[in-house]
Order: structure tokens, then sequence, then C-alpha cells
């Protein structure tokens, strides 16, 4: 092609975030205005979306059509389930995770936000901080996304009023001063017009900060992945079926995910729970070899030396090696309305690529999302409800502190009987 250049293309970073917020904030129209305003739809889709606007009797584009995308969704005009979506600008990628505000859906949004470089917290600016919108808000510093921006909506609804919008910073600002947040930015939008979103509005020059795209393409996360400790969980071991390849006949590899870490071949690493110490003689990635591998990279690893190495185990550094234990110390936010969670409840746990069966030892305390108070006469935790508890596991984990490795520090809990996950948690320390 005329002009095509010759150099290499700069590998595009990608950023994962989530919006999160109470019912009607308006989540799905602001993602909905992203993707129409940065032209990341479809003739088609846009047509679908005017045509059902026009068949509800509605005078505008509902933007939010474009991630409702379940029947029961648009029916009753909310979302209910987790829609990811997908876009790119010049400058960056973008995986967006849009999550529920109803209560009852806290889970999704829990799900959500756990594997995002930063979450975006919508605030009607008519009715100002609510409940769920702290609930969201402690859930984020509590899953440790690194970057949150509070997206003040609906300004065109109260006249573009700038005491409004600082009355609402002031009051989350007083709030946010409890948790631990590394990077909050607030950003004033009417999501419905575009102000302030893709750019900057001619309707609150008051207003001196970046738009919201603007922030998402810049804000740095390179720094927020843990590139220093090595951590490798088995997912499968590769062995070719039948293969007619005689340099195959012979090949083992180690599929998975990087979790940490960078991994180059030369490089002496150790096998958990064995001990053993070995080689990486290649690394194999979706195209073919790779100079190395870091998270979240799926990559197949091949050894010099044929261990007995299956899935759950881990690969680390000689030097810098996960705890090994089976009595855990955890945060975990409660998701199911079945039951609840109390001390001698018995569940299977899944960490990284290892599943076991686990006891809740104890019961510690239960949080109030509102005032961040822990009450220690819960004698348990109910739906949505985030308390500190003890796990005791039938066989060894390896783990690092979730503050350290969001991915060896985080864990789901699952019912045995109907193997639905009822729990999300993160790990404190062992003992």
């Amino acid at each position: 092609m005329a002009g095509t250049s010759t150099q290499p293309s700069k590998q595009m970073d990608i950023l994962r975030f989530a919006t999160a917020g109470s019912v009607d904030d308006g989540k799905s129209t602001l993602i909905g205005r992203l993707l129409y305003d940065s032209k990341s739809i479809f003739e088609d889709q846009l047509e679908a979306v005017e045509r059902t606007s026009a068949d509800r009797g509605e005078d505008y584009t509902n933007l939010a059509l474009l991630t409702d995308g379940l029947r029961a969704e648009r029916e009753q005009g909310i979302t209910i389930d987790v829609a990811y979506r997908y876009f790119a600008t010049p400058r960056r990628k973008f995986i967006i995770a849009d999550t529920p505000g109803h209560i009852q859906y806290t889970r999704n949004m829990v799900t959500g936000a756990s594997t995002a470089d930063l979450a975006i917290i919508l605030v009607d600016a008519r009715k100002g901080i609510l409940e769920q919108s702290r609930r969201h808000a402690f859930l984020t510093t509590l899953l440790k996304v690194p970057h949150l921006v509070v997206a003040v909506n609906k300004m065109d609804l109260v006249g573009y009023d700038r005491e409004t919008y600082e009355r609402i910073t002031d009051e989350f600002t007083a709030f946010a001063s409890k948790l631990e947040v590394t990077d909050l930015t607030f950003i004033p939008i009417s999501a419905l017009h575009g102000d302030n979103v893709v750019e900057r509005s001619p309707n609150m020059p008051w207003y001196a900060g970046s738009s919201l795209l603007h922030h998402l393409e810049h804000v740095h996360i390179a720094s927020d992945r843990n590139l220093i400790d090595v951590r490798f969980p088995v997912q499968y071991v590769i062995r070719p079926y039948k293969s007619t390849d005689p340099e195959l006949h012979d090949y083992r590899g180690y599929a998975g995910q990087v979790a940490g870490g960078v991994l180059k071949p030369g490089d002496e690493v150790v096998h958990l729970p064995s001990g053993l110490t070995t080689t990486i003689t290649h690394i194999d990635g979706p195209n073919g070899p790779v100079e190395e591998a870091y998270a979240p990279m799926s990559v197949t690893l091949r050894l010099a030396d044929e261990l007995d190495i299956s899935r759950g185990d881990m690969i680390a550094r000689p030097n810098n090696r996960p705890e090994v234990a089976q009595d855990l110390d955890a945060m975990v936010c409660w998701m199911t309305p079945d039951r609840p969670l109390s001390p001698r409840t018995k569940l299977v746990i899944k960490h990284t690529t290892r599943t076991a069966r686990a006891m809740v030892k104890d019961l510690h305390y239960r949080f109030d999302v509102n005032t961040l108070h822990r009450d220690e006469e819960a004698t348990s935790l109910e739906l949505n409800e985030i308390g500190r508890i003890s796990l005791r596991v039938t066989q060894p984990l390896f783990v690092d502190d979730y503050g350290r490795n969001r991915l060896t520090g985080g864990f789901i809990l699952i019912d045995e009987a109907t193997n639905n996950t009822v729990g999300a948690g993160m790990i404190l320390g062992t003992k």
C-alpha cells in the first residue's frame, strides 16, 4: 500500500478499566459515548441503536444500548451482567468492564474490577455520594485498583454548576481519606451530551483538567505491574499428540499466564512444591518463540530438566519464592444470598491454577462500608458483606500478599454442592 511505513509499529499498551457506581448514574451511557465519539462502533450497530431508541419512544439516540446487550437489561434499563467492550485510539487500546450498579449484582462489580488498572466511579450530580458509590469505592481500593477516577455525571441537569461539583468532590475526598487510594482524579461530565468525555467542554470553563478520554490515554500504568517477583502458575502440561515432526517427539512444555516478574531463556528457576531448580531453555508464545515473558502474557516454558510438574504447581526464582501456606488471613467479599459465611463453613478455594478444599476457621470482623468501622461482634457475613477471616486449606498454596501481587494474592471461594462462586478473597498474610 502506498504510504505504508516499513518501520515496525510500536506495540500499544492496554488499559483495563471498570465502571462502577449506583443505579442510573449513567455508566452504560458513558461507555456508549466513549465508543461513539472515538468512532469505535460500526454503522449497523449505530443504526440498530437508533432504531431501538425510536421504538422505545426516545427522542435521542440512547447510547447505553450499545452495552446493555441482554434483553432483560434493555427492558429494565439497567445493567445486570458485566459487559466487556473493546476500543482503541492512536495512543492506547482499552478493555472496558461495564459493571452493574444494583446492590444484588455487587459480585459482578467485583469480577469486573479485579483485573482493572483503573476504575471510573460515576456519581449523579443531582444525588451526590450514595451508599453504593461508597461501597464501590471501598471495593476498588480493597481490590487494589491502582487508579481511581470519580466522574461527576449529569452536570447538564444541574446547569453545569461548579458549587455542586465541588461539594461532591469535597465529600468524596473526605471519604477517600479513610481508604488506601494511590491516585484519585475528579472529572465533571455529561455522558448524554458528551461534555468532557472525549473533548473538553465549553459549558464548564471553570474546570481546568483534561477530558476523560485524554486522562485514560495518558495515565501511567507500566509501573503498576510487579516485574520483580517471578511467579508462573502452571496451567497445563503440553505434550504433542502423535506428532510426525521428529523435533516434537521430546517436546514438553508448561503453559500458563505469567503472574509476575520477567522470564527469559537461560534463567534459573525453582519448581514448587518440589524445590528442585532448573533452567528455562525456551519460551514459546502464541506466534512462536519469544525472548522474554512478563505479566500478563500467556506463554509455554520449556525447561532443561524433566521434572514432575503438573497443573497447580508454581515456577519462581530460587531466591525469591512465594510463601507456601495452608493457613491464610484474608479479606473476603461474600457473594451469595443462599447461605451466610460463618466459622466452620466448608468450601472449595481456587487460587491461581490450584484448587483445594478449605474451611473457615474464624471471622474476625465485618466492615461497615459507610463508616468503615469494624464490627468485631459479627458472627456471619451475608450477601455483599465484607469481612476478615482465617482459612485452613487442605494442601499448600503458593501465595503473596494481595498488595504485592493481585494474581497470587487473590482467590475465589466455591460452593462444593452447587459449584457456584460464592466469595472473592484477598490474602493479607499467612500463619
